[in-house]
């Protein structure tokens, strides 16, 4: 009766990471863990109604991470065959034995692993339910319907739909085994406008869902696209000043990232960050609350485990500006003196990474249209361009484009200029937060309004 690890290209996935691991600690290792990934993509992008690019793949691979002592090893592939897989743990298994140690490695403690009852809702079938023809008329119909929005709109960087599934299945020696499954499928336009004297602006729109049937209508992004680049025609630069900026949904996500980038372990624990040494300590507005939550049903960045199997959960990373919690996985914990959040991230090969479940800025009451009538001179934010960030001293500079807001309404578009401040200073001058938290991922976060910032331009 031949094993899973013999039959490996029928075999369920669940049964064939179990045996691995138990083949590695057959073969010497103190402890094993294996990861198996399974999954498909389409991909089609139409440029002016033609199709430009088109691809359709599966793929299914495995990894596997063996300790010898204190000592390391990972290796990976995509061979399912019993000599592939006898490859696998024997590599793994002999670089063990020359690695380097490290007394903060291993996996987490048996008592924190487990998985999240019931289901989060994370996988649709519907997502590759359409024909390659349909899937491509869903990008043809997004740029067509930003076409034909203004007579201004000449050109278009294309319409595309993207949908994909995927698989996981995480064993290790401790006894825990776990798999989850993932869908998704999105549409985006990017259309160009052009005025009569040349000059051309572009923006786009997307909208993205874990199904099919919940995913807004080709039509709608295409509009919303061309609404957004139309509105950028005619930008001018304006002068330096300091005034209230208004960041976009778009743009006010990565705002947030530069909270997720200060709170992670790998960060912190190196002294790397700018909140090392912050736990427990205001950082930031009273109205600020930042969550990472890995247990919404649908979310972007929801799961049962995290990378290492231990429960997703929802933990306060900012309340009322006070951090309360950095993200961590196992070995970052250990280097803290800490326990894990939950984080751990991690791909075929490799010591695991920290990520996010649904990490967000809590939601205010006012609209943004409200926070902007509040504003008699200020800059609204759609755009950013380049990178500017120094995340060990706070130091803030970006290129950005948008509008500007005068006398409580949006006016005109401007560009080619530059945000300046310290991110240490920014989240204490979060001074609004508006009420349209949406996510498009698994970083979101509603519009906001931060005072302080110098405006630079003429």
């Amino acid at each position: 009766m031949p094993t899973a690890t013999e039959n490996a290209t029928t075999t369920d996935l669940k049964q064939l990471t179990a045996d691995i691991v138990k083949r590695a600690m057959q073969g010497g290792a103190t402890a094993a863990e294996c990861v198996a990934k399974e999954g498909d993509e389409f991909s089609t992008v139409v440029r002016m109604g033609e199709v430009e690019t088109l691809k359709e793949a599966g793929s299914r691979a495995l990894g596997v991470r063996v300790f010898f002592g204190q000592r390391a090893a990972s290796t990976h592939t995509s061979d399912f065959s019993a000599e592939g897989i006898r490859t696998l743990v024997e590599s793994a298994l002999a670089l063990s034995k020359i690695t380097s140690e490290d007394p903060f490695g291993g996996l987490p403690e048996a008592s924190l692993l487990g998985s999240l009852p019931g289901d989060l809702d994370l996988y649709s079938d519907d997502v590759y339910s359409l024909p390659s023809a349909d899937r491509i008329a869903y990008a043809r119909r997004a740029e067509k319907a930003a076409l034909d929005f203004d007579v201004r709109i000449k050109n278009s960087d294309g319409g595309s739909f993207d949908a994909g599934t995927g698989r996981k299945v995480l064993a290790n020696s401790l006894g825990f085994v776990g798999e989850y499954r993932r869908s998704s499928c999105s549409v985006a336009a990017v259309p160009i406008a052009m005025t009569d004297d040349g000059a051309m602006q572009r923006d786009y729109w997307y909208a993205v869902s874990r199904s099919l049937a919940g995913l807004e209508s080709p039509e709608k992004v295409g509009r919303i696209a061309a609404e957004r680049t139309v509105r950028r025609l005619g930008a001018r630069r304006v002068k330096t000043a300091q005034v209230p900026v208004v960041f976009d949904p778009m743009v006010s996500s990565s705002i947030l990232g530069h909270i997720y980038e200060g709170v992670n372990g790998d960060s912190v624990y190196r002294g790397a960050s700018f909140l090392a040494g912050k736990l427990g300590e205001k950082i930031a507005a009273e109205n600020v609350t930042v969550i990472d939550d890995g247990t919404i049903v649908g979310g972007f960045g929801s799961s049962p485990f995290d990378g290492e199997g231990v429960p997703s959960r929802r933990k306060a990373i900012i309340e009322r500006g006070i951090l309360t919690n950095y993200l961590l996985n196992t070995y970052t914990a250990k280097k803290l003196n800490m326990t894990t959040t939950a984080n751990a991230s991690r791909g075929l090969a490799g010591t695991p990474g920290i990520g996010v479940g649904n990490f967000f800025l809590q939601a205010g009451v006012k609209t943004p249209q409200q926070i902007i009538a509040d504003i008699p001179d200020g800059l609204y934010v759609t755009e950013f361009l380049g990178q500017g960030v120094n995340l060990v001293t706070g130091d803030y500079s970006r290129g950005v484009s948008g509008l500007w807001i005068r006398n409580g309404e949006l006016t005109f578009p401007v560009e080619e200029i530059t945000v300046a401040g310290n991110l240490k200073d920014m989240f204490f001058h979060i001074s609004e937060i508006a009420n349209d938290l949406e996510f498009r991922g698994s970083v979101a976060a509603p519009t906001l309004r931060i005072d302080g910032l110098t405006v630079a331009g003429e």
